[in-house]
């Protein structure tokens, strides 16, 4: 299914609101109107020395080293990330998907399937940071699955330079009582969604009981520290629209 299709789903819009916001904050319509569901889960992991090939990306060319280690990294990964690769997933969708505990179901070339959880579907860099997500070779995604409707507040707030087209460097996918229980999942900060279930029992606590959980172990640059504190303010900002 397309993502436009899928955003606008009077289902989904109803029962999964983090999803359809998160699918309209992500890209631009043209490429909403192109992008697929099983697309937007499986594209790269990626920073701008990925683009580059004047640059060493242990990515694009596994063993050259990764130039974003002493470069410009205020986009980069905070937490999760390794020597050799500190680059975020890109994408919005998953995010919401990984708040939603969505299943990803393949089939391989001799017909055998799998149902693999959101949680176990990207993998982080470690030394291999060429290899994205836990698909094994010639292994095709036949449907993602979502749980039933979780009731709450659906909300998805995405932190950028610029109000289109432009890739998080926060963002927040939560379910949320008005007493501040709930799910939360933060996206721009690793090479996959990140979420640490164990923090959430602290959402009625507020963000910063949270965010010291969720980012305890935190590695960030010089140029990514930021990314803590907008990280606490953006959940304290879905917190307060939670209770509002």
């Amino acid at each position: 299914m397309r993502n436009t299709d899928l955003a606008a789903d009077p289902r989904v819009r109803r029962d999964y609101g983090v999803l359809s916001r998160a699918l309209l904050a992500g890209a631009s319509g043209q490429l909403r109107n192109k992008a697929t569901t099983a697309g937007n889960l499986l594209q790269r992991t990626r920073c701008p020395y990925f683009y580059d090939t004047a640059q060493a990306c242990n990515k694009r060319a596994p063993g050259s080293g990764c130039s974003a280690l002493d470069g410009v990294s205020r986009s980069l990964a905070v937490i999760g990330s390794s020597e050799a690769c500190i680059a975020t997933h890109p994408g919005d969708m998953a995010v919401a998907m990984r708040v939603l505990d969505a299943t990803v179901e393949t089939v391989d070339a001799k017909g055998t399937e799998r149902k693999i959880p959101i949680a176990d579907f990207h993998r982080l860099p470690g030394d291999r940071p060429e290899v994205d997500t836990t698909l094994k070779p010639g292994e095709l995604i036949t449907a993602v699955t979502l749980p039933k409707p979780v009731a709450g507040t659906h909300i998805y707030r995405k932190v950028r330079d610029r109000t289109s087209y432009a890739y998080a460097l926060v963002s927040v996918a939560a379910i949320l009582g008005k007493d501040g229980s709930g799910h939360v999942a933060f996206g721009g900060v690793a090479h996959k969604p990140w979420r640490v279930e164990a923090a959430e029992a602290d959402l009625p606590r507020g963000a910063k009981a949270v965010t010291d959980k969720v980012f305890a172990g935190a590695k960030p640059t010089e140029d990514s520290a930021y990314k803590l504190k907008l990280a606490e303010r953006t959940l304290a900002a879905a917190l307060n629209q939670a209770r509002a």
